[in-house]
């Protein structure tokens, strides 16, 4: 307790000596105040007071002589001293008081002397006990000092500021603002009118010299160019067709007109609302990729609407890039592809997987299936083996079948080999199917060039070949029939190879699943009917075909049923023509005929898995079309109806188109 109470009595003392420090050196400052006041300069006299003390000084001169020894300094004026009496006056009348009677005296009077001298002269009359020396006092002026009032502002003066940089500070980027509106018309109204005129001036001159410039510019690119090579310039044909299209294109749109109708498009088709129901929406094309190549397969996929994918066979100029492609593409990335995919060998065919966004398939040359990822790199992720177990010859078809829990990939080649495929096991195909025909010369199998599942069929399915047959086969065997190719029920028609088969799609009221198409190098396209699979043919039984669209000019590559238009189909062929056939409306000609791109041929047809509206186009010339077709894939709710009674007067109208009536019976009665 005594230890704190005296490091409490050791912080008061030490405060104390403090505060007296500061006490003093408080008075110090006030000292020196003082001081500088009194060393200040006096109250100046009154004017005209220097003139009257000289005047006195010279009376009294002259009354005392030159002895007197009085000087003008050593007295002070009565003026400035109340009370002091006049210097003529020699004695004063009492002992006990000097001056004019007014009482004031100087201290020195009160020392008890008797006499007073005033520079010089002694004034008696006064006497002290204690002593008889007389004691000459002399008056001193008292010192009055003059105050002056003096006001001080004390500033305190601010920290300095410590700045600190850190990373941010440092690497702020620093952007330089922009003059507003407002700002800049500020600036305008401060400026005189004088350097509005000289900035005006200016900028004429600028722009007087750089036009003078391009002139000359220009006159030196003209002059540059031979007459020759500019004779051949304005001679050239692709000019004079621009010219002539764009003039058309500006006259038509003076008159409010649709400047953007091509006369020359659709004009053979002899319909009059044909044009301008098909809009080309983009078209894909990579010069790395695609140059010197041709599509071969294409599709779309059914997760995203907006990606479909293309498959290209070998560019033989180029020795160091891949022999096969697949690109995916984007309708909202035009410029390059989304995924390239390389392969060892030509890809025919190339499908999405149904189940599985991220998953490719295609079909080589060689005879190899291969299952790419996009989600890796370009090679692909599995493949089958170039063994018996497998295909060895080139894979034209495939397609997936099967629920999302249960599903297969079938494929076929050109040596009748039919595979079924887990997709995460290429290892080894599940089942192999060798399609056999005994009617044959030279040998039995059946070269395979396309395929095509019923909807909702899984073990059944149709096969198209390079004899120009359609055959129907089994994957297993079942009631009345066995697993392998019908021998006796032989879809004839064609006089050259099959290159396109589908089936129409179970849509609507109304089930057209047994109706299927065909489209041959014959320049044909022709509609079947399938023979009832519950009544097979125990002999050879030639089925012809319901009908046979006869318009194209050219091999037509391949043919496609609308997804949800039961009517409505479209083929394609050698002469780069997308046909539309509407079998409601017209069965002789298309409704519209398109020509697409530069005039090559178009391999592939794919209709977009959402709506219908869009249909992919593959070219020879390796550029993937990919076209709009409007409102012709809106079905009204008639369509299904009035395709039945279409049907049923092709079937029942007798011999047309090069069928026999009697073939035709004969289909009916088969079903």
């Amino acid at each position: 307790m005594s230890t704190t109470s005296d490091a409490r009595r050791q912080q008061i003392e030490a405060k104390r000596a403090k505060l007296a420090e500061l006490r003093k050196a408080r008075e110090e400052r006030q000292r020196e105040a003082n001081r500088g006041r009194q060393d200040g300069p006096s109250t100046p006299r009154r004017a005209g007071q220097g003139e009257v003390d000289d005047f006195v000084n010279s009376i009294l001169r002259e009354s005392r002589g030159p002895s007197a020894g009085i000087d003008s300094g050593d007295l002070t004026p009565s003026s400035s001293v109340p009370g002091t009496p006049l210097l003529g006056q020699a004695t004063l009348p009492h002992s006990h008081s000097i001056g004019n009677g007014s009482g004031r005296v100087s201290r020195q009077s009160d020392i008890g002397s008797d006499r007073i001298s005033f520079g010089g002269t002694t004034l008696g009359g006064v006497s002290n006990s204690a002593t008889d020396s007389v004691m000459e006092r002399e008056m001193v002026p008292r010192f009055v000092p003059d105050l002056i009032d003096i006001e001080q502002e004390l500033f305190e003066l601010p920290r300095k500021e410590r700045v600190i940089y850190n990373k941010e500070v440092q690497t702020m980027a620093v952007e330089t603002e922009t003059q507003t509106p407002e700002e800049d018309n500020f600036r305008r109204r401060t400026l005189t009118e004088a350097e509005l005129e000289a900035l005006q001036a200016a900028r004429d001159k600028e722009l007087e010299e750089e036009s003078v410039q391009l002139d000359k510019e220009i006159e030196e690119e003209i002059r540059e160019i031979p007459p020759e090579e500019l004779a051949g310039i304005l001679s050239a044909p692709e000019l004079l067709e621009f010219v002539d299209s764009t003039t058309k294109m500006f006259y038509r749109a003076l008159n409010g007109y649709d400047y953007t109708r091509d006369y020359r498009v659709g004009a053979e088709t002899g319909s009059d609302e044909s044009e301008g129901r098909v809009k080309r929406v983009c078209e894909f094309f990579d010069e790395h990729y695609g140059k010197n190549r041709s599509i071969t397969d294409v599709d779309w996929s059914p997760q995203y609407p907006e990606l479909t994918v293309a498959s290209y066979n070998k560019n033989p100029a180029a020795l160091n890039e891949p022999d096969g492609i697949v690109a995916v593409w984007n309708l909202h990335l035009l410029q390059k592809p989304e995924f390239v995919f390389h392969s060892q060998s030509d890809v025919l065919s190339v499908t999405f997987s149904p189940f599985h966004s991220n998953l490719v398939f295609g079909g080589t040359y060689s005879g190899q299936i291969l299952l790419w990822d996009n989600r890796s790199k370009h090679l692909p992720v599995l493949k089958t083996p170039l063994s018996a177990s497998g295909h060895t010859h080139p894979v034209y078809a495939m397609q997936m079948v099967g629920t999302q829990n249960a599903h297969n990939l079938i494929t076929t080649s050109t040596d009748g080999t039919v595979c079924s495929w887990l997709v995460d096991m290429l290892a080894q195909p599940q089942e192999t199917l060798e399609l056999i025909h005994a009617g044959h010369n030279k040998t039995g199998e059946v070269a395979i060039t396309t395929l095509d599942f019923p909807d909702n069929e899984t073990t059944t399915f149709w096969v198209g070949t390079e004899e120009g047959n359609v055959y129907q086969a089994n994957r297993y065997d079942r009631a009345g029939a066995k697993a392998g190719l019908n021998q006796y029920d032989v879809y004839k028609g064609h006089s050259g190879p099959v290159m396109g088969l589908h089936f129409h799609p179970t849509s609507g009221s109304v089930d057209f699943s047994d109706l299927f198409l065909t489209s041959s190098v014959d320049w044909t396209v022709k509609l079947w009917r399938a023979k009832s699979l519950a009544k097979p043919s125990t002999a050879p039984h030639p089925i012809s075909p319901l009908y046979s669209f006869d318009e194209a000019d050219d091999p037509v590559y391949d043919v496609k049923w609308h997804p949800t238009h039961p009517a409505l189909f479209g083929t394609v062929d050698g002469s780069g023509k997308f046909d539309l056939w509407n079998l409601n409306q017209d069965t002789e000609v298309p409704i519209v005929s398109t020509s697409v791109g530069s005039g090559r041929a178009l391999n592939k047809l794919q209709w977009d898995k959402k709506d219908g509206r869009r249909a992919a186009l593959g070219g020879s010339d390796g550029k993937l079309y990919v076209y709009d077709i409007g409102d012709v894939a809106m079905p009204r709710e008639s369509e299904w109806t009035d395709l039945q009674k279409t049907i049923s007067s092709i079937v029942g109208g007798g011999q047309m188109n090069g069928i026999a009536d009697g073939d035709s019976m004969k289909i009916v009665a088969g079903r």
